[in-house]
């Protein structure tokens, strides 16, 4: 059971950036989840990836549940709790924009990504030097192999994706600003920028207005009768603002995006520095 000094929390842990680093968990992090959930309190990864791209060694750490999708799906103790996609018309119209101005992109959904033929070769054009100094983002997980595998891997292509089904989408590469794209889909349409700060607004992330992290949180907060007051998220990504403003307690990496610092009521270390266990301690949920 938790100690005297640490009431049950529920933790919502982003993964890239935050839990882990160029495409692994530092040791310390996964014995922090396990120590935590062994004494009784509730660890959930809560990432801006759809679940095809969250791989098998980052859950093996033992999580209670996921969130992912950037809380488009939730899944509890197995069960899922929510899959939530673009509305079909919507979606064929978000596909259509994009491929009339050229833009390379990738539809994201749970049990695959999505492509056009072709575009993985303009993914590594694009992408491949900005991984070569910055290995390291939010929704792309990186590896000391090839940092585009963990998207080529799950990828299915199709010189027509106007009828894919999908939460979101990932942007690289837009001859258009992409902002000015999304102005003409409407209010249903939502768009952060990149974590990859260097391809500015020729990218981004298009998702459904309305839906976000602690949305996500929310449906698990329902779900299993959470007190907010005990929930707690550590995140540093643009993505992770909303769960970060929602939780009882939020805390960002340092290093981090800075509306995600200008709301933290706490900072921990990135991965490099063990900040998911550095913060567990803090919170006392280490015993």
């Amino acid at each position: 059971m938790p100690s005297q000094t640490a009431r049950p929390r529920a933790i919502f842990l982003d993964i890239d950036g935050t839990y882990a680093d160029h495409g692994l968990a530092p040791e310390a992090h996964v014995d922090a989840v396990r120590t935590a959930r062994k004494l009784g309190h509730l660890v959930f990864v809560c990432t801006g990836r759809p679940l095809s791209m969250v791989p098998g060694h980052i859950l093996d750490a033992g999580f209670d549940g996921t969130i992912t999708g950037a809380g488009a799906r939730v899944e509890v103790d197995g069960e899922i709790l929510k899959d939530a996609r673009f509305e079909p018309d919507l979606a064929a119209r978000i596909v259509e924009t994009l491929d009339a101005h050229n833009a390379a992109y990738i539809l994201e959904a749970p049990e695959a990504l999505h492509g056009r033929t072709g575009v993985d070769r303009r993914l590594r054009e694009v992408l491949g030097p900005i991984f070569a100094g910055h290995p390291q983002h939010d929704g792309i997980l990186s590896t000391d192999v090839d940092p585009l595998e963990d998207i080529l891997g799950p990828m299915q292509y199709s010189d027509d994706l106007r009828a894919t089904s999908y939460a979101k989408i990932s942007c690289f590469d837009s001859p258009v600003p992409l902002g000015r794209l999304m102005e003409t889909l409407g209010p249903e349409v939502g768009l952060i920028p990149s974590s990859l700060s260097a391809l500015g607004e020729r990218a981004g992330e298009i998702f459904m207005a309305g839906t976000h992290k602690a949305v996500g949180i929310q449906v698990v907060e329902a779900r299993l009768g959470l007190d907010r007051a005990d929930i707690v998220a550590i995140g540093d990504s643009a993505n992770d603002l909303e769960m970060l403003e929602y939780a009882g307690v939020g805390i960002a990496v340092a290093g981090g995006h800075p509306a995600v610092l200008a709301v933290a009521d706490r900072v921990t270390a990135a991965p490099a520095g063990n900040g998911v266990a550095l913060a567990f301690a803090e919170l006392g949920l280490l015993g």
